[in-house]
């Protein structure tokens, strides 16, 4: 989900919350700030989305790497006998 539909999702939290407030309305209020809740969490996981990405393209790129290396080597050692 992206940074927009948060923004939304909480921005409409803290209306109804406030909208509750102002009318004495419980379950909206509550409502409310289950909606910012929801929207702190949505950004949470794509916050760890993001880091996971980046994780498995820094493994990818270490991998790639390795392989490479043992490849050189493999080929050096067979052409010195």
């Amino acid at each position: 989900m992206g940074d927009i539909e948060n923004k939304f999702d909480e921005v409409g939290g803290k209306v109804k919350e406030g909208l509750g407030k102002a009318t004495d309305n419980n379950q909206l209020e509550a409502e409310g700030k289950a909606d910012q809740v929801k929207a702190e969490v949505k950004k949470v996981v794509d916050k760890a989305e993001d880091v996971a990405k980046d994780a498995i393209d820094k493994a990818e790129e270490v991998a790639k790497d390795v392989v490479g290396k043992v490849q050189e080597v493999l080929h050096k050692d067979h052409h010195t006998k």
